[in-house]
């Protein structure tokens, strides 16, 4: 699997951009918040990805963060949900935007997005609501610090100890929900201080 692409930005359409990683050019798609954020052609970048495969098709799906391919991974989970109708549900709704849909069960919101009808929309905030709401998905990755804990004020900040074991975990197959708790268990216990190595190795054990 390819987890992440480092590279410059070769080209770039309305749903995808080419990444030329040491002269071998990969076509990613990507939502329209994900392309907005990689700059201009040239530029050096980071992708988050997660390679889709069917009957037909292999495709590489791009993000610009851990939590927005832990939200990707959720909403393709939804029955009727494909990964085209998941872009465009990121490309309408920022993170915080979707957490809050999910959690206060706003399907209007979520309906917001090309394509989503109402019956979707509904579907898609009721099967979220438990997993993905109630964790505090709110930026970065979805790592939810208990109440009071001294990390509170910005949990979720791109590049921490936590965001990179909840997107280690991620890569070893751990569904993101699943991940992003036993990393706050882990947080919870080791604090705010810990090595990314040492939050990885407690969730897992917390996990197992």
């Amino acid at each position: 699997m390819i987890a992440k692409l480092t590279g410059t930005l070769d080209d770039f359409g309305p749903d995808w951009a080419v990444i030329d990683v040491s002269g071998v050019g990969y076509l990613v798609h990507c939502s329209a918040r994900t392309l907005s954020a990689l700059g201009v052609r040239g530029d050096a970048v980071v992708l988050h990805t997660e390679m889709q495969v069917s009957d037909s098709d292999i495709r590489l799906v791009g993000f610009s963060s851990a939590s927005e391919r832990a939200w990707f991974k959720l909403l393709t989970g939804v029955q009727g949900v494909g990964s085209k109708m998941a872009l465009a549900v990121l490309s309408a709704l920022s993170l915080e935007e979707l957490q809050r849909a999910c959690a206060q069960g706003d399907a209007a919101m979520v309906a917001r997005a090309n394509g989503v009808g109402a019956k979707l929309a509904a579907r898609i905030v009721n099967e979220l609501k438990d997993r993905a709401g109630a964790l505090g998905f709110t930026g970065g990755v979805g790592v939810s610090l208990p109440s009071g804990h001294p990390g509170t004020s910005n949990p979720t900040t791109p590049g921490t100890p936590a965001t990179d074991a909840v997107s280690a975990l991620e890569n070893l197959g751990f569904k993101p929900h699943i991940a992003a708790q036993a990393v706050s268990v882990a947080l919870e216990e080791l604090g705010e201080e810990a090595e990314v190595g040492a939050l990885i190795r407690l969730a897992l054990k917390r996990v197992g």
